[in-house]
């Protein structure tokens, strides 16, 4: 029988102990003073953090999740650790798909601001910490995408992609809301002439393509009117979404094209909704009344409702009849594929929807980021 390392003796201590018990504060000083005391164990302990790494993508975890749930339960130097840990483990990574270089590109950087690496206890401190809560992530429902250089992964790629992208912008940045009404629609209307265009080659390939899976994060403040935000996107684009609250983040489940309008739109719409949140508190402060989190809940609930009364009412006139037919094949592939992968899911009420005033600046910011004017689509 091998003798235990250091690395072995701190993880027994502080990491591999009951749920019930925690690592308490003694018990990680233990282990962090076992690591501080003997450097040969650095590399043994960088290995051990790769390998946790591994084991959370084996159990569907992404590196936008890891970070995004570091962030918000840990500190910053955790942030930073994390992030260093994920890419030095890919070297040692299977092949993956354009969205996860995408996330390994949008890690945390390392720059000349960051600090310095502290002293040996407290370095180990953290990175004991981090490793805690690598080990404890659960297993989530996989959301593999088709390898890079597929027809597929190259969809999202396309020049009609970057002009929503760039209409979208300019929506964020004007000051002007009649603008901004203008460019969101002519948004939307390349997005459902996109998405039909997409169904249509589909539905004519030899082997047509089947609905996947993108996590977008829905993280906090206000984050049930985001998912409320985000599942009417969703839905009005041929897609599902299915809140995880826990790890703050929605699985939409749909096909590729679809799935990276639904991401663009929801993006968009939340800067503009947050946009006009702080011109309206700005006002209500004008008039004596001071900022309120019911305030912003009403506000962020009104527009999500809003805008997806406008969607679902634009996507009636959406496409010309003999066009039905593949739209609705699509859609019963997608309801499929997300009732195996949540094969039990539960619905929530939205709280802190009190507040009249932020209720209606909320619709009215709504009707300000039109989106619904479309032209009717056929197919040529």
């Amino acid at each position: 029988m091998s003798t235990p390392t250091t690395v072995d003796r701190a993880f027994e201590t502080a990491l591999y102990v009951t749920a019930d018990t925690g690592a308490d504060d003694v018990a990680l000083d233990t282990a962090a003073s076992l690591l501080a005391a003997d450097p040969t164990a650095d590399a043994e302990l960088d290995r051990r953090g790769r390998d946790f790494v591994a084991a959370a993508w084996r159990r569907g975890w992404q590196p936008a999740d890891v970070v995004r749930l570091v962030r918000r339960d840990l500190d910053d130097v955790h942030t930073r650790l994390v992030a260093a840990v994920i890419r030095a483990q890919v070297p040692d990574d299977r092949p993956r798909g354009p969205r996860w270089a995408a996330q390994l590109a949008e890690l945390p950087a390392e720059t000349a601001e960051t600090p310095p690496r502290a002293d040996r206890f407290s370095h180990a401190t953290a990175v004991l910490e981090l490793y805690r809560l690598l080990l404890r992530l659960p297993t989530l429902e996989s959301v593999d995408e088709p390898k890079a250089g597929s027809r597929s992964a190259s969809k999202t790629e396309s020049r009609m992609l970057a002009r929503i992208r760039a209409l979208l912008a300019k929506a964020e940045a004007t000051g002007f809301p009649d603008e901004a009404e203008a460019l969101s629609a002519k948004a939307q209307e390349l997005m459902a002439r996109y998405s039909v265009d997409e169904a249509l080659l589909a539905a004519r390939a030899p082997a047509p393509d089947t609905p996947t899976a993108w996590r977008i994060g829905v993280e906090p403040p206000y984050e049930q009117a985001k998912a409320v935000l985000l599942d009417v996107v969703s839905t009005a684009n041929h897609c599902r979404a299915v809140w995880n609250e826990p790890f703050a983040f929605t699985t939409v489940v749909g096909f590729e094209p679809d799935l990276a309008v639904v991401e663009m739109l929801y993006t968009s719409l939340l800067v503009q909704a947050t946009s006009a949140m702080t011109k309206a508190e700005a006002d209500q402060r004008k008039g004596g009344r001071r900022r309120t989190k019911t305030f912003r809940q009403s506000f962020l609930a009104a527009y999500a409702h809003r805008i997806g009364a406008r969607l679902a009412a634009a996507a009636e006139t959406q496409v010309s009849e003999d066009l039905l037919p593949v739209l609705a094949t699509r859609e019963v592939a997608v309801t499929d594929t997300t009732d195996r992968m949540f094969p039990a899911t539960t619905t929530t009420r939205l709280r802190g929807v009190t507040d009249e005033a932020g209720w209606t600046q909320g619709s009215r910011a709504a009707d300000r980021a039109e989106v619904a004017s479309r032209h009717r689509i056929r197919p040529n």
